[in-house]
């Protein structure tokens, strides 16, 4: 099959290129590198552009001949949706809505959406199903939510039809230590850890201590990136059986907060790992935790790398290797 990875030079979009790769897919890529890396797409035929383009799209689209799309382009960052909310609902609603018109002129293509446990805000209960009141509590929750209602809305009026997966912390690494994660600036909780660790950044600052939790430190689920792309090829598979817009969430169902995160990369190093404690950050709930039984008794996914120490296992090594390597070469 042909696929168009919108983002696939991102953390997710580039494991789950080399993943298609592997499985005998003819990968494209749509990317413009804001916040990719060119050295991760190295898993298909390279397209430099932005989705929020119409012409981008529809030369792209006519180039690449793709039979599915998988759309992980946006914008993530919590704290900079607060700052600028304006941009985070161009980049993630426009530019979906923007995909959506274009796919108009390609009926069928099936689309697979990366969307977030953020849109549901504080929750109201231990774990967060499908059914959980949507209530996002900043900028970023609230245009992954849009999106996925223009998805919805396209599914009402042309009968395109979408998966959106809700992810609860993607982590990890390729476990074949090709392909890791590295944003710029770095904000995701484990290679913040790393780059400690490495010495490649100060103390990491753990943010809000008082919270209502084990340790007064934020919980979250970690799912490992390549569990994710898996749950994309079975929502791929599923949508071409069974057309609508679909949407499930992707997790482990078990909640680390910070410290105890901390404690588990220090055990995985084997050395302490330099910390201190700051404020909260606007915009964080206290507790994200998946329920992701809809995910397993529809599709038939199950984390295939469930432990937390596993998934900031793959991660070291690929720290070690390449961020390390770094700065020493």
């Amino acid at each position: 099959m042909r696929v168009l990875v919108i983002g696939g030079a991102g953390y997710i979009g580039s494991h789950m290129c080399k993943m298609l790769a592997q499985h005998g897919h003819s990968v494209h890529v749509l990317d413009d590198f804001s916040t990719g890396h060119r050295d991760a797409c190295r898993f298909g035929t390279l397209r430099i552009g932005d989705m929020g383009d119409a012409a981008t799209l529809h030369d792209v689209f006519r180039a690449a001949r793709p039979e599915a799309v998988m759309h992980f382009a946006g914008k993530s960052l919590i704290e900079e949706s607060v700052r600028e909310p304006a941009q985070y609902h161009f980049a993630n609603v426009v530019g979906t809505a923007t995909l959506m018109e274009c796919l108009k002129q390609y009926p069928g293509l099936p689309v697979v959406f990366s969307s977030t446990a953020s849109i549901f805000g504080s929750p109201l209960s231990g774990l967060i199903d499908e059914q959980h009141p949507c209530k996002p509590i900043n900028p970023y929750g609230a245009s992954k939510l849009a999106a996925e209602q223009v998805l919805r809305d396209y599914w009402q009026s042309t009968g395109q039809s979408s998966v959106s997966f809700r992810y609860f912390n993607a982590a990890g690494a390729d476990p074949e230590g090709d392909i890791g994660e590295a944003h710029e600036p770095e904000t995701h909780l484990i290679p913040r850890i790393l780059d400690a660790a490495l010495g490649l950044s100060g103390a990491i600052s753990i943010n809000g201590t008082d919270y209502p939790t084990v340790d007064g430190t934020c919980v979250r689920d970690y799912v490992h990136v390549n569990d994710i792309c898996r749950a994309h090829f079975l929502g791929l598979s599923h949508q071409l059986r069974h057309p609508g817009a679909h949407a499930f969430n992707l997790g482990n169902g078990s909640g680390y907060s910070v410290r105890q995160v901390l404690a588990t990369a220090e055990a995985v190093v084997g050395r302490a790992i330099p910390h201190g404690f700051g404020e909260r950050r606007p915009g964080d709930p206290a507790v994200l935790v998946a329920d992701a039984t809809q995910a397993n008794v529809t599709l038939g996914w199950q984390p295939e790398i469930p432990r937390l120490h596993d998934i900031i296992e793959t991660a070291w090594r690929w720290h070690k290797s390449h961020r390390g390597a770094a700065t020493t070469g």
